[in-house]
């Protein structure tokens, strides 16, 4: 199998060089909105070391963190603050960390930065943190959920198209920026490793991604048994956009019974 090919979204989506500029577009927009309920928070000294915290009208329900993509590589929490929307009229708060790209960090720091940011993100926000994310971020945001990991303040974990098994990345041209080796791969794997005890997942991923991706989400969920979700239709740039619906069942998973 051509791994690269297997992992290559772009160039299986029609349109798919309008996604970002469409994001980039929309996030500003959102962001300006809001006024002084959206804030920049930092959680370490990095200069990527920061999240912005949108907060709902009203005392927040608690937070929901959503993790960027871009396998481990690209892009920043800018593109993605219109995907606040559906949590934000829930009553939930939405944090949006962004985090040192490889090849300035490894996958493991990646991990470590995250973990800090969810424990500022817990003292800005009273309530249950709930933690999801797209692709890398997806991967991530299970992370959060692993029992590894010492992050009570974590309820829910829902990665969206997440990388759950590091080993097929190792495989493909961005080995030559991540430089992943087999015990970063075991450590880094979420589904090679157990699910914390008192954590709820739940997965998420589009009908129409790249066969890699229902595979990586179907392989998650069997090893952590819990549910997963093929939302019909959706490919891998479309999936996230029932963020931004209050109505949605992705934002139901998220926030519902909590």
């Amino acid at each position: 199998m051509d791994m690269d090919l297997a992992y290559a979204n772009g160039a299986f989506i029609a349109g798919a060089n309008e996604f970002l500029p469409r994001w980039q577009t929309k996030a500003a927009a959102f962001r300006a909105g809001l006024g002084a309920r959206a804030q920049t928070v930092a959680y370490g000294k990095g200069a990527r070391q920061q999240f912005d915290l949108f907060l709902p009208e009203g005392t927040a329900r608690g937070c929901v963190t959503f993790i960027h993509g871009g396998y481990w590589i690209e892009f920043d929490r800018s593109q993605w603050s219109h995907l606040a929307a559906g949590v934000l009229a829930q009553g939930w708060a939405c944090a949006m960390p962004s985090y040192t790209l490889a090849p300035k960090a490894r996958i493991a720091d990646m991990t470590a930065e995250m973990v800090a940011a969810i424990g500022v993100i817990a003292k800005q926000v009273a309530g249950p943190v709930v933690v999801t994310g797209h692709s890398a971020g997806g991967h991530l945001a299970a992370r959060m959920g692993c029992a590894d990991l010492n992050l009570p303040q974590v309820v829910r974990v829902v990665p969206i198209s997440p990388l759950s098994d590091l080993e097929q990345i190792a495989l493909t041209r961005m080995q030559e920026v991540l430089h992943l080796d087999a015990a970063e791969i075991a450590a880094e794997s979420p589904a090679r490793l157990a699910l914390r005890a008192g954590v709820q997942a739940h997965i998420w991923v589009g009908g129409q991604e790249r066969p890699s991706f229902l595979w990586q989400a179907r392989l998650l969920s069997e090893a952590w048994d819990c549910p997963w979700t093929v939302s019909p239709g959706e490919h891998h740039f479309d999936v996230i956009d029932a963020l931004e619906d209050p109505s949605s069942p992705l934002v139901e998973v998220l926030t519902g019974g909590l």
